[in-house]
């Protein structure tokens, strides 16, 4: 049975505070960053890659802001050192790996792109600390972490800037006011928006758990990495790439206490492979869905290997398999 996460920790190192942090020179120069700031329904809002172009290091940076300033992430030129090193050694593309010694907070109360906006015309996914502000999803009544920031952060993946109307509704259900609301955009099929999605390798394994109903104070510490995709021409190519990135090609690794038997039993159900829509490129799966990710099986959107290493028994215990030709074939079809 899942246990709530301490309450106290949200109090102790505030999400929003972390990713507002991280945002001082890109929001003081966003053109250095490739960027651009507009103010919408006065709320700031940054395109990171809609009509700017954006870039892989900026990518980097919203990542980080995803996960509230409590995870690290880098882009690696070879898979050497990295989770992919046990089970893919010589993955051909750039590596995105990503590291948080507080999991649970960065990316399920943070990071976890679980919710979306559809409103007035406009469609968005949303993630960051903004969630933990809102808190209106189900998963904090377990996790607990909600927040009351006196600026909330959140990023948006949409083709297009939010209207005014959605800025002021978000800044009015995190309990801030317009001007105390930022708001990062990228498109998908932009680079600084397909590097950020593939930084949610942990989070897709953390997710699983938590649906599993897994003990997440077990969890101590989390590493994954996953191939960086060629950008898209076209959002549905892009969502395609960077879902197949994480669903055939990211190894998660999980450092744990406790027992092992639990691990045995619920590793082989937190992997992607444990969905009979498993093998087939995204796009394709998408496609036959109408182009709703609520309409696809919940359990494919995981990681393709997950590593559990029991710091009390010592034992690593790895589920899964990578899938370089499926991987590769979603890479390398033209758009």
């Amino acid at each position: 049975m899942t246990v709530p996460i301490d309450p106290g920790l949200a109090a102790r190192r505030s999400l929003n505070a972390g990713g507002l942090a991280l945002l001082a020179s890109l929001l003081e120069t966003p053109a250095d960053h490739a960027a651009a700031v507009r103010q919408i329904g006065g709320c700031r809002v940054v395109d990171c890659g809609v009509a700017a172009s954006g870039s892989d290091a900026l990518g980097l940076l919203l990542a980080r802001v995803a996960m509230g300033g409590l995870g690290e992430v880098w882009l690696r030129k070879t898979a050497a050192d990295t989770p992919l090193a046990a089970c893919w050694p010589d993955c051909p593309w750039p590596i995105v790996e990503v590291s948080s010694e507080e999991p649970v907070a960065a990316c399920l109360a943070a990071q976890y792109a679980g919710w979306k906006i559809a409103e007035a015309g406009y469609f968005a996914m949303a993630s960051g600390p903004l969630r933990a502000a809102i808190a209106g999803e189900d998963l904090f009544d377990t996790i607990g972490l909600r927040e009351q920031p006196a600026v909330a952060v959140g990023l948006l993946e949409a083709d297009g800037l939010p209207p005014e109307a959605i800025c002021r509704s978000l800044a009015e259900r995190a309990g801030v006011s317009p001007e105390s609301l930022v708001l990062l955009v990228a498109a998908t099929a932009s680079p600084a928006g397909t590097l950020q999605v593939v930084a949610r390798s942990l989070e897709t394994a953390l997710h699983q758990l938590h649906e599993r109903r897994f003990d997440l104070g077990r969890i101590i510490r989390g590493r994954a990495a996953a191939p960086l995709p060629p950008v898209a021409a076209d959002s549905l190519a892009a969502i395609g790439r960077t879902n197949d990135a994480i669903l055939y090609g990211a190894s998660v690794r999980l450092e744990v206490d406790g027992d092992d038997a639990s691990i045995d039993e619920i590793g082989p159900l937190v992997v992607s492979g444990s969905s009979p829509d498993h093998g087939r490129p995204f796009a394709e799966l998408f496609a036959a869905a109408g182009g709703d990710f609520y309409a696809l099986d919940p359990a494919l959107f995981a990681p393709a290997v997950v590593e559990f290493f029991n710091r009390e028994t010592g034992r690593l215990s790895r589920f899964g398999r990578i899938e370089p030709a499926v991987v590769e074939r979603s890479f390398t079809v033209s758009n």
